[in-house]
């Protein structure tokens, strides 16, 4: 009876897998399509068994479909950009892309030892020029359709990366990378307008049955559609006068304007356009404007979700509020961002929280205009602010009338009395996508004094990184320092001009990958249209929770736009998202700093890659969290040892000694 030696066999096949490019694909009408693809990885130089469970769920998909007689697209790839790269180059002065390239040849060698059938002729790593050139190609796409654009904007700043970060990858205030508390800054930035496509983004999420409903209910909150008005609230002057909404009005958007007989005051956010003009306009300008200045200074994040003190001044200045025709006061109130509806809102203390709570430390009028079905209200002994719909009292011809079946006649009222409308607001903000760091995509624009702003053209592309030896870590942009990259030539007037110098978020890079699968040598497009509609969509997508609002929101949003330059025919990327669950050592999530992970190839040498894979796929279904035990690994390695005795054992005993087994070319009956 023959020994079982997982090893031997582990490298046996591989070897053959390799020789016979067993896992090569191309484009075939006439079989079935399935492409199975598992997000790609950060080249951090080390794969421990929590991402091995991914790529092993993904592994066995892609060969069952094999056996079942479909065409199926498999292939791996590199999300080589990145933050530690480029820390790690300011620390020890080693080139990004040096540790980068042994990072990939290190873990390219743990797949191929686990044997996961890629199509590593496809392999991918956005670092390369072949690569980046496209997201370069795709910018002036989205520049020359309005898509993409630069302003002066608040943003959020990591100070331990020293870079911008999206509001998506703000998570409780902290940086989603490295965690340190997020402060703001005002600087030049480049955007994606991916709320031209909010609306489309958030239909599409009905299509997508195969979704977890947790990333779905996710992605439907972050983009965030509100259904309501935007009215307008005339500043009076000092004697109480209207000057006009066309004159000077303060804009707000609300959904509830069913309420606006019980606003009594009306607050600004420390950024609105207006208080610059209030400060000046004040007794004592200085004063207004450090109180404005404290404001402005306190955590974003905090707040956004009112963990700070609610605070407020009053400027002195009044509003009309143009249904009740009464005056209200304007204060300014550190809870009220700029970013959010209009950077103003009508106060209604009587209906909404945070309100109420204002109101009362400010002793400011609080007025009931919607009664409960239940329990009549009273402004005297409101103890919190009622924010149910109810029949409408203290308002005006509207009083008596039902919220919410009111809220469009009021709101087609203000539309005709020419002081307000309907309108569509989204929590979903545009993407920025400046980074002040090295180690990413140049983004391909250039500023000559006589011309402004001008696209590189295409038949200059790629731009590529050029070498630096200095890192600064400081947050000013590396390529800043480099002369021969900075100056050049005005493709328009051939004037002296500069390059732009922040590189793209690396959420670019991975934002249309998948894409660039069925076609990864083509040297003109990012893709060929042929080759992108024979496999998409992407048949099964695995991947972790944590990129719900980021990276899966981004691929959607840069399907539809390749779509709309012809590229693609696919209005989603994925049709089937698996959220695999973690693994877990000792309670905690796998990572270095713990010092609790496990390596893969200890593992393999010990049991050899069936049974680590077995282990994986039998542990607990692939969507929940997994406890790491050597134990579970024993018994699956002890598993495959008596199915090989087993089988061993009836070989020889019907097929006899010396008797050839059956190969490849044996028919239905001898397999029998």
């Amino acid at each position: 009876m023959s020994e079982y030696k997982p090893q031997q066999l582990d490298q046996k096949w591989q070897q053959k897998w390799t020789a016979a490019r067993a896992f090569e694909v191309s484009e075939d009408a006439a079989r079935p399509k399935y492409y199975c693809l598992e997000m790609f990885a950060y080249p951090s130089g080390h794969a421990h068994v929590g991402h091995v469970r991914n790529y092993i769920i993904g592994d066995v998909m892609a060969r069952t479909k094999r056996l079942r007689g479909f065409n199926v697209l498999h292939p791996f790839g590199w999300d080589a950009f990145g933050l530690p790269a480029e820390n790690a180059a300011i620390k020890t002065g080693t080139p990004p892309e040096e540790s980068t390239f042994d990072n990939i040849a290190h873990m390219k060698g743990q797949l191929q030892r686990l044997g996961i059938s890629y199509a590593w002729e496809r392999e991918i790593a956005t670092c390369l020029p072949e690569y980046y050139k496209f997201n370069q190609w795709i910018f002036l796409k989205m520049l020359e359709r309005g898509l993409a654009y630069r302003k002066r904007s608040t943003v959020n700043w990591c100070p331990s990366c020293q870079t911008v970060l999206a509001n998506e990858q703000v998570v409780e205030g902290a940086c989603w990378r490295c965690g340190t508390i997020v402060v703001t800054r005002e600087l030049e930035q480049w955007f994606f307008r991916i709320t031209a496509y909010a609306d489309e983004l958030l239909q599409g999420l009905d299509t997508l049955k195969e979704w977890p409903e947790k990333v779905v209910v996710m992605q439907r909150n972050w983009i965030g559609r509100s259904d309501g008005a935007r009215i307008t609230f005339p500043v009076a002057d000092g004697a109480n006068r209207a000057r006009g909404a066309e004159e000077l009005g303060i804009e707000i958007f609300t959904t509830r304007i069913d309420t606006i007989y019980g606003a009594t005051f009306v607050l600004l956010s420390p950024e609105h356009l207006l208080v610059e003009r209030f400060a000046t306009e004040s007794a004592d300008p200085a004063a207004f404007r450090n109180q404005v200045a404290k404001f402005r200074a306190l955590d974003r994040q905090a707040r956004l979700t009112g963990e700070i003190e609610k605070e407020g001044f009053d400027t002195g200045r009044k509003a009309w509020n143009p249904f009740t025709g009464e005056t209200v006061p304007i204060w300014i109130a550190n809870f009220v961002l700029s970013e959010y509806g209009t950077g103003a809102i009508m106060a209604v203390p009587a209906h909404d929280q945070r309100d109420f709570e204002f109101a009362r430390k400010y002793s400011l009028p609080i007025r009931v205009v919607v009664q409960s079905a239940n329990t009549p209200l009273s402004a005297d002994t409101l103890v919190e602010a009622s924010t149910n719909y109810g029949r409408l009292v203290n308002s005006g011809p509207y009083s008596g009338q039902d919220a919410p079946t009111v809220l469009a006649r009021m709101t087609g009222d203000a539309d005709a009395r020419g002081i307000g409308k309907a309108e569509v607001q989204y929590r979903l903000k545009d993407w920025g996508i400046s980074r002040q760091r090295y180690w990413g995509t140049p983004i391909p624009v250039i500023y000559c004094d006589k011309d402004g702003v001008v696209p590189v053209p295409y038949d200059q592309l790629p731009i590529q990184l050029p070498k630096v030896t200095t890192f600064t870590g400081r947050g000013d942009s590396p390529l800043a320092q480099v002369a021969d990259f900075v100056n050049t030539t005005c493709p328009k007037c051939g004037g002296p001009a500069r390059r732009e110098t922040d590189t793209m978020d690396t959420f670019v890079d991975s934002s249309w990958y998948f894409l660039r699968f069925a076609d990864p040598h083509n040297s003109e497009l990012p893709f060929g249209p042929v080759n992108a509609s024979y496999w998409m969509p992407v048949d099964f997508y695995s991947g972790g929770v944590e990129h719900a609002i980021l990276h899966l929101l981004y691929s959607r949003f840069f399907t539809r736009v390749l779509r709309d330059v012809s590229l693609i025919n696919a209005d989603e990327p994925f049709r089937r998202l698996l959220t695999q669950g973690m693994v877990l050592n000792n309670g905690a999530v796998m990572s270095k700093s713990k010092g609790n992970v496990v390596d893969p190839d200890e593992m393999l040498a010990k049991y050899g890659a069936d049974a680590l894979r077995l282990y994986v796929m039998f542990v607990a279904p692939p969507e929940k969290e997994v406890e790491w035990t050597d134990a579970g690994l024993k018994g699956s390695a002890a598993f495959l040892q008596r199915v090989w005795r087993l089988v061993d054992h009836w070989a020889e005993t019907i097929g006899g000694e010396g008797v050839p087994r059956c190969g490849d070319d044996c028919t239905e009956a001898e397999r029998a």
